[in-house]
């Protein structure tokens, strides 16, 4: 048959087995594979029943994603059909789920007409994460098994369910300790000898039956907020609506259908490139996986502010042990006081248990004395943005600590091969910098300096894995790739009002594409005073590149944001939203006049363009300075560090979405309004020229 399908014979019962390394993806092969050997249990006489299984510890990951949209093989059967078959036999089929059981795999699992599995397992149906929904069967068969409630908190929320669950939901029948197979083959050959009809999953309509209408009305607003823009979660309601309301041979149907259409919508073509890109940021050209890591047991902390904390936790999180530096006892005390009241409110949410509080702070210290730093593995210095200062805080480190260990900055845009010079140990200084706030984002941009050593690189990409954050490697330069991007848009942004819009119409127009919030929303959260000294260091590396001046005024009025209930918005009795401001407006519109522009009206699109369409560009130099290793890694830093909505697949795979020939002729339209500062890219013109987007790029 195929290489991925294994088959053998138990007596009267056929055992096929999937064997397609590493996930047992449903690939074409082995989608042939399970129906050649099934039908050729169904011809054979001698034949009563049929398990199927997985080898190793997976049953099924889901399907084959790397042969999406692409035809299938003449001769070569469909998973749907698949399944169906296999629901009408005849003779009983068990599946014995030994591993996973996700997508396809449940659909797979579900045809069958009884499920087992070990203890470990999870089940459930991701598809909605990647942007289309399941095209086996899942929103019809699921429902009949689990009922309408539990159907689509699966298919909706995309997230799986252990194998206990799974059992008092109804989606399998029975945990197996011993022998799983065993087991299995056992089931089969009571089955086939009760002389009963095998149980058919479509033919089950108890839990589907009158079922209030409100209930999907209901989920359709409850899941709004969080799906602005997609189709595919509402999608996944609709097609569990119709198990309601149609058979499961006109709901298969209506499935296959919608199926169809959404596989091919920009919204899963970019959720299945992040799918990709996540996995690729961990592969570095030039380190091999068997380079060595170092281990870290205990690590330390400069800084017990904000970030500082959050640092601390993931540490704690993860079981490391975790020292906080700070100069002050009052500074330090105040400091783990917050990390402590972060956990209380979390225990308080249900999130953790009062058990798990007391582990992480059981795991957490604080020294006012570097000396204390002798045994540690890692140092994350995690301080003001003052060069000098750490500086002169590496020179320190250099000298306490020993000679293995990594000395990192949580830095978000200083140059890191420069503080790499306080100390003696090049090789093993790099930046790990964290997004705020700390203990909850995902993203770790990690910054590898022109000295640091392979092993330094794969430590912290590994100690990125064991924080539970996404790493992507990345080099040193001005904000390095994610703030380098973001002050050129945000820099844009500000011209935009000078001359004519207003901070609440962009912030609106960029809401509306998906981001969480707008670059003035932003800037009121992290700071109108940040991003000032920001441009202030800016204007120190870049001289006088021309910079927006209606950020100073802000500035000087001592309105920086919500820290003090007042930015570009006004933020009444301590609110974390912002109302427009008819101040903000009035200093906007005399600041306009000072610089001697007569106001116009921008467009939505002329506001969505020009923001993005430089982000763009900017992201275009990085991987043309080789700042970033692939445009995917951009946009997994986009993604993860500043919200760029995941169903548009990040800002490059936005751009070859658009085309790049667009995009470098608004991007000309910006260098002749702003200056050498905005010019294209060479990458983005070459690029542009050559009718290739930004995935057909490789560094040479």
């Amino acid at each position: 048959m195929t290489d991925v399908i294994k088959f053998e014979k138990h007596g009267a019962i056929g055992v096929i087995t999937i064997d397609n390394p590493p996930a047992n993806a449903l690939s074409f092969a082995a989608k042939k594979g399970i129906s050649d050997n099934f039908q050729a249990c169904l011809k054979d006489d001698t034949c009563k029943g049929v398990v199927i299984t997985g080898a190793g510890r997976m049953f099924v990951a889901g399907a084959d994603i790397s042969e999406f949209g692409k035809p299938t093989p003449e001769g070569y059967p469909e998973l749907e059909n698949n399944i169906r078959d296999i629901e009408l036999s005849p003779k009983p089929v068990v599946a014995a789920l030994n591993g996973l059981a996700l997508g396809g795999g449940m659909e797979l699992a579900m045809g069958c007409h009884y499920r087992i599995a070990m203890p470990a397992v999870s089940v459930g149906q991701p598809e909605v994460h990647l942007g289309f929904i399941p095209g086996g069967g899942g929103t019809q068969r699921l429902p009949r098994l689990v009922g309408i409630e539990r159907a689509l908190e699966m298919i909706v929320g995309g997230n799986p369910i252990d194998a206990a669950t799974a059992v008092e939901y109804g989606a399998l029948d029975e945990i197996v300790e011993g022998d799983l197979v065993a087991r299995a083959i056992e089931l089969a050959e009571q089955l086939a000898d009760s002389g009963e009809a095998p149980r058919q999953t479509g033919a089950q309509t108890d839990k589907i039956s009158d079922v209030d209408p409100q209930i999907f009305e209901d989920w359709r607003k409850k899941i709004a907020p969080k799906s602005r823009n997609m189709e595919s979660p509402f999608e996944c309601i609709n097609t569990v609506e119709a198990s309601t309301k149609m058979d499961i041979v006109e709901g298969l149907a209506f499935e296959r259908e919608t199926f169809v259409r959404l596989m091919m919508t920009a919204e899963a073509k970019s959720m299945r490139h992040m799918f990709f890109a996540e996995r690729e940021v961990a592969k570095i050209p030039d380190v091999p996986k068997d380079t060595p890591v170092q281990e870290i047991k205990k690590a330390a902390i400069i800084g017990s502010g904000t970030m500082g904390g959050g640092i601390a936790m993931n540490f704690a999180n993860a079981g490391i042990s975790v020292v906080v530096v700070d100069i002050a006892q009052e500074a330090l005390d105040a400091g783990l006081e917050k990390v402590n009241s972060n956990y209380a409110g979390s225990v308080s949410r249900g999130r953790i248990t009062q058990d798990k509080m007391d582990q992480c702070m059981g795991l957490i210290s604080g020294t006012t004395e570097y000396a204390d730093l002798a045994d540690v593995d890692i140092v994350i210095e995690a301080v003001f943005e003052e060069m000098e200062l750490k500086k002169k805080i590496f020179a320190e480190l250099d000298k306490v600590c020993k000679p293995e260990t990594i000395l990192a900055s949580n830095t978000s845009s200083l140059d890191i091969n420069e503080i790499a010079t306080a100390t003696n140990r090049p090789d093993k200084v790099c930046g790990t910098h964290f997004f705020s706030p700390a203990n909850i984002m995902k993203l770790m941009e990690n910054v590898r300096t022109k000295d640091s050593s392979k092993e330094t690189v794969a430590t912290i990409m590994g100690l990125a894995k064991t924080l539970r954050k996404t790493g992507v490697l990345v080099g040193v330069g001005d904000g390095f790739v994610g703030n380098r991007m973001l002050h050129i848009s945000a820099r844009i942004a500000e011209f935009m009002v000078e001359e004519g819009a207003l901070p609440w119409q962009v912030d609106k127009v960029i809401y509306d594409f998906g981001f969480p919030m707008g670059p003035f929303a932003m800037n009121d959260l992290a700071g109108v005073d940040v991003r000032f000294l920001i441009r202030e260091e800016q204007k120190k590396l870049y001289g006088d590149r021309r910079q927006s001046v209606i950020i100073d005024r802000l500035y000087e009025t001592g309105r920086y944001g919500q820290k003090t209930n007042a930015g570009w918005y006004k933020y009444e009795d301590g609110s974390r939203k912002g109302e427009p401001d008819p101040f903000t407006e009035d200093l906007i519109v005399k600041t306009s006049a000072e610089l001697g522009f007569e106001r116009r009206d921008f467009s939505d699109e002329e506001i969505l363009e020009t923001y993005l369409y430089s982000m763009i560009n900017t992201g275009a130099k990085v991987l043309e300075e080789g700042l970033a290793i692939r445009s995917g890694d951009i946009d997994v830093v986009w993604h993860y560090g500043y919200g760029f909505p995941r169903y548009w697949g990040g800002p490059m795979f936005y751009a070859d979405l658009i085309g790049l020939p667009k995009i470098y002729e608004k991007v000309c339209e910006l260098s002749e309004r702003y200056g050498e500062w905005a010019a294209p890219s060479a990458l983005l013109k070459s690029l542009a020229e050559e009718g290739k987007g930004f995935k057909d790029y490789t560094p040479s």
